[in-house]
């Protein structure tokens, strides 16, 4: 069955659960069994009343610190961003804590839709301190890098980062801005870039798709 995948392109349907049965030799339960091992593990999708299909290709979070943009050009991707907001307002207490700062204190708030080649990918949200960005309100971001924009307008490094991630649903207007239907599973970030003091620089959340999205860990057992 995967290399059956493996030759076929994204979108192209599979042939029906009678005619696997009938290509391998095995019982249709069998088949059945298969396809939704494929599908939790991102390979095929169902589409209820259509039937199965090879879906997009996952990208896979790289394992140092890198942007969004990054991200997608290391897999030959074009990255891309719709801007839904980006104005000054009060730090409420999640960001305040996040930040390290008191509640209220006026941050930069930057909230945008991010795409790779022209599909959306992940809704995104980030957080700055006005006192030291407030210019970043006034700076395109519509297809910018924020790394790429910290680093040379603002003259800033963070050479690491605390991040947290926790599967969710994606539902309401979410849904609707990365085009998937309501419920489907995502995966969450919320990072702070920290800078060589290990004081937060920013507070940002990510939501990504998780039919397009999916984390790789090397992991090393200490003897």
């Amino acid at each position: 069955m995967e290399d059956l995948i493996d030759a076929l392109k994204p979108g192209d349907p599979l042939p029906s659960e009678r005619e696997l049965a009938e290509r391998y030799g095995v019982a249709r339960m069998t088949v059945r069994a298969e396809i939704t091992r494929l599908a939790a593990e991102g390979m095929v999708e169902r589409v209820q009343g259509r039937g199965t299909f090879v879906a997009e290709a996952r990208v896979a979070q790289a394992a140092t610190l890198s942007s969004f943009t990054e991200d997608m050009r290391a897999r030959g991707l074009k990255a891309g961003s719709q801007v839904l907001g980006q104005e000054t307002e009060p730090a409420d207490e999640l960001v305040a804590g996040r930040l390290g700062i008191a509640p209220g204190t006026a941050v930069v708030r930057v909230r945008r839709v991010r795409t790779a080649d022209g599909e959306p990918m992940a809704l995104e949200e980030a957080f700055l301190p006005a006192a030291r960005f407030g210019a970043l309100a006034a700076e395109d971001l519509e297809g910018a890098s924020l790394f790429t924009v910290l680093e040379e307008r603002f003259g800033v490094r963070f050479p690491a980062a605390d991040q947290q991630v926790v599967a969710v649903e994606i539902v309401g207007e979410d849904a609707n801005l990365l085009r998937v239907a309501p419920g489907r599973a995502g995966l969450k970030f919320h990072t702070i870039l920290l800078d060589a003091d290990e004081q937060p620089l920013a507070y940002a959340w990510s939501l990504f798709r998780g039919d397009r999205y999916e984390i790789r860990l090397r992991q090393e057992r200490r003897l």
